[in-house]
């Protein structure tokens, strides 16, 4: 039995077009609280929000994470991933312990260097200047390990001796025990993954890989996942490391799901390569057909084989009730014959 942990993932989508059931930003954010609802009914393990900044999806995530930490009980709450160009460490901090606190220590804190954005150098926009001589990939990381180690209750401040009545060094207020355990680092390159193994982090793999060798989406991503966990055994961290990939999956069930997606198995049946920021990206398939065609793709896939939490992006704009049958065929009727459940 190969048990896997399945979340989804949701862009946040909203825009006023026809068929959409997101028509505004409020619109996105109740049904993203509603469907973390619904995933936790049917069975569902995580219900992650995708962080894009200056476009019509989810930005800000802890307000909404907490949000829904107060309407579910059980189902873990993430992200894939934050984009720490935006992000002051410190604050965040802060932010990310008072919603670990309120959902009973169930986030799942994913975090990088961010994707390609619609905004040029976005983050200067938000104050965050790339200090020179540093590229954006290692201001992330240096704000990374800021971040863990604020989380992890170390001084980050001298304090006021007037006031506190000593001059050593102050903790973020409140801290939430045992989150810096549960941070993930988006990678989407096989040096990149080496880097987070070395740090200990949990590594999440999405669709979208920013190189390629040729070989199949899955083969790459199982490499890359393989060097992942070979530099993690190499640094020498306890316990073991965590891996989650994102997959398109849609089961082709009623009417409705063929309506909406029939047409498209064919087409998005491969993998797809393209050029991203300056080099060649490969692009992982879809998966979608009947459940008994999806079980045997997917018993297939070696980049799947080798994850711990398998992360299927949702179609938020078709809605709450759509996304939850949709999750629902996925549990029932795909996991267990994949020996997922």
């Amino acid at each position: 039995m190969d048990v896997k942990k399945i979340g989804y993932l949701s862009f946040g989508h909203y825009r006023d077009i026809p068929g959409s059931h997101t028509p505004t930003a409020r619109d996105a954010l109740l049904q993203a609280i509603q469907l973390a609802q619904e995933a936790e009914r049917v069975g569902v393990d995580g219900a992650f929000l995708r962080v894009h900044h200056f476009a019509p999806q989810h930005s800000a995530p802890f307000p909404l994470l907490a949000a829904m930490a107060q309407a579910t009980e059980r189902i873990e709450l993430g992200t894939g991933v934050i984009d720490l160009r935006y992000e002051n460490p410190l604050y965040m901090a802060e932010e990310a312990a008072i919603t670990d606190l309120i959902s009973g220590g169930r986030l799942q804190l994913g975090i990088s260097r961010g994707s390609p954005e619609p905004a040029l150098r976005g983050w200067e926009a938000f104050g965050y200047r790339t200090p020179e001589g540093m590229s954006v990939a290692e201001m992330a990381q240096q704000k990374a390990h800021v971040f863990r180690e604020a989380i992890r209750g170390a001084g980050v401040v001298q304090a006021d001796p007037q006031m506190t009545g000593h001059d050593g060094a102050l903790a973020i207020d409140p801290l939430s025990p045992g989150l810096d355990e549960r941070l993930w680092w988006g990678s989407g390159t096989r040096a990149s993954a080496r880097w987070v193994g070395e740090q200990g982090f949990n590594l999440q793999s999405s669709t979208l890989l920013t190189e390629d060798t040729g070989e199949s989406f899955d083969a790459l991503q199982a490499e890359q996942i393989a060097i992942y966990k070979d530099a993690w055994r190499q640094a020498g961290h306890s316990g073991e490391p965590q891996v989650s990939v994102s997959r398109s999956i849609i089961p082709l069930v009623t009417d409705e799901d063929h309506r909406y997606f029939g047409v498209r198995a064919q087409a998005e049946s491969r993998d797809q390569v393209g050029h991203l920021e300056g080099g060649l990206a490969r692009f992982g398939r879809s998966y979608i057909g009947e459940p008994e065609k999806l079980v045997e793709e997917l018993a297939a896939d070696a980049a799947v084989a080798a994850a711990d939490y398998v992360l299927v992006t949702v179609p938020n704009q078709l809605g709450v009730g759509y996304n939850a049958r949709l999750l629902e065929s996925i549990v029932t009727r795909v996991a267990p014959d994949l020996g997922w459940r």
